[in-house]
This record gives structure tokens, C-alpha cells and sequence, in this order.
């Protein structure tokens, strides 16, 4: 039995060798990817018109379900929140609860979650159906680079949409939370936006959710881009890849987010 079994523990080990062989090159592979595409970005932004419509595909068109997201997410804290605040007396500090939970962690991470299920695995689709139908291989033969001309701006153009769609959730559920709690419930209006303006650090509160959203979303497009750029050209493969799109940036925003949360706030 134990002669058996050896043969079955040595294919085991060679296939774990093979998986973590096959991760590192990938690995190396994207961060070979990310260097080229900081090195065509000149030649992207060249014509600006590509990332202004990259902008408008990523972040303009992901819009609704931002802003209908941050309104109940908002809504939800509000209701939440003063239910948990007033056992202790302080309901007046509801404000303080939702702007905190909004602008250091909700805001930018929940809306980087959203900008990768609808606009990652869309860039990602999009890519691996060029790639597929040999438009990249097309574009290399005109002397066209695909680097400059299709994944650059795509980048880009997530990359500076993330924040600014951070920010609208952020608003968006700040009034959501105003909704509940002052219209609704009945907390006073003025205690609501006082503690909420003395209590929100513009610097570690607003600025750090800033950094937060842009690097996911440096992380997300990156993600994107590089799956859609590497996908096998079949219809299997590129939907392997907006699977892969979506796991991965889940798994690297909500990583990335504890690792910044504890050099942000850990001397606070």
C-alpha cells in the first residue's frame, strides 16, 4: 500500500510545482505588462480623445449604480447607526458614524468592488474579444502599437475614473444617511452637519480614502487590462478571464485595503 502510494504523493508535489511555477511567471509577466504600459502611456495620451473615452466607458457609465448603491448603503448606516447610537445616549453623533464609514472604508472600497464586476470585467471582455478576432495581432502588422492604442488608454482611464466615482458614493451615502437619520428618524439637523464637520480629518479621514480609490484603482484596471491582454483567444478563455478579472480584483481590493488601513491609521 505505501509502494502505491508514493507515485500518487510525487504526481501531488509535481503538480503544486507546476501551479506555483505557472503563478510566478504570470506574475512577472504582469509586472513586465504594468512597465509597458507606463512606458507607451506618451504615445496614449497623445491622443487624449481615447482615455476621454475610456473615461466616459469606465466611470460615466458606471455611474447608476454607484450612486444607487452609495444612496442605500447610506441609508442602511443612517438606520443602523442610530438604532446602536442612541443605547448610549449619542444619536446627535449619527453624522460623524456615516461620513467616518463612508469616507475611509465604505466609499472607496465598495465602490472599487462595483467599478470591477461592471467596468473591469467590460474592459476584460473587451480586450479578449480583439485579441480573438487576431485585432490585436492586425494592429501589430500596421506598425500600431495595442499597448498604446488599446491597453493604455483603457488603464488610464479606470485609473482616473476610481476616485472620482469614490467620491460621489461617498457624498451619495452621506445624504442617504441625512435621509434616514434627519429626515426620517428625526435627529437634529444641525448636530447632524456640526459633529460631522468637526470630526471628519480632511487629511487622515477624506485624503486617505483618496489614496485608498486610487489605488484600487490602479489595481483593478491593471487587473483588467492584463487578463484581457493575456486571455486564450476562444470564447472559453475569455470568459475565464472575466472570471479571473473579478476574483482577483475582489481578493487584491480588499487586501490592499487592510494593508493601507494599518499604515494609514496606525498612529491615530
Amino acid at each position: 500500500m505505501a509502494e502505491k502510494g508514493v507515485p500518487a504523493l510525487i504526481a501531488l508535489v509535481g503538480n503544486i510545482g507546476h501551479r506555483v511555477n505557472n503563478s510566478v511567471q504570470r506574475l512577472g509577466f504582469a509586472a513586465r505588462f504594468f512597465l509597458m504600459i507606463l512606458v507607451y502611456s506618451g504615445q496614449s495620451f497623445r491622443r487624449l480623445h481615447l482615455t476621454i473615452r475610456e473615461i466616459y466607458f469606465s466611470g460615466f457609465q458606471s455611474l447608476l449604480i454607484i450612486l444607487v448603491s452609495g444612496l442605500f448603503i447610506g441609508m442602511v448606516l443612517g438606520m443602523q447607526g442610530y438604532e446602536t447610537l442612541q443605547r448610549y445616549g449619542s444619536s446627535e453623533a449619527l453624522g460623524v458614524l456615516v461620513a467616518l464609514s463612508l469616507t475611509r472604508e465604505l466609499g472607496p472600497v465598495v465602490a472599487a468592488l462595483l467599478f470591477a464586476s461592471r467596468a473591469g470585467s467590460s474592459i476584460t471582455a473587451e480586450i479578449g474579444l480583439m485579441k480573438a478576432t487576431e485585432q490585436l495581432t492586425a494592429m501589430d502588422m500596421m506598425a500600431v502599437n495595442p499597448i498604446a492604442r488599446v491597453v493604455a488608454p483603457r488603464f488610464w482611464g479606470g485609473v482616473i475614473s476610481m476616485p472620482l466615482l469614490a467620491a460621489l458614493f461617498s457624498a451619495v451615502g452621506v445624504f442617504g444617511g441625512y435621509l434616514v437619520g434627519v429626515v426620517l428618524i428625526g435627529v437634529d439637523e444641525g448636530a447632524f452637519w456640526s459633529q460631522m464637520q468637526g470630526s471628519v480629518d480632511f487629511r487622515f479621514d477624506v485624503w486617505n480614502g483618496v489614496i485608498k480609490s486610487f489605488v484600487f484603482g490602479v489595481a483593478v484596471s491593471l487587473i483588467a487590462v492584463f487578463e484581457g491582454y493575456d486571455a486564450v483567444p476562444t470564447a472559453e478563455g475569455v470568459s475565464t478571464s472575466i472570471k479571473r478579472t473579478v476574483v482577483y480584483s475582489a481578493l487584491a481590493i480588499l487586501a490592499l485595503d487592510f494593508v493601507l488601513t494599518s499604515f494609514m491609521f496606525r498612529g491615530l
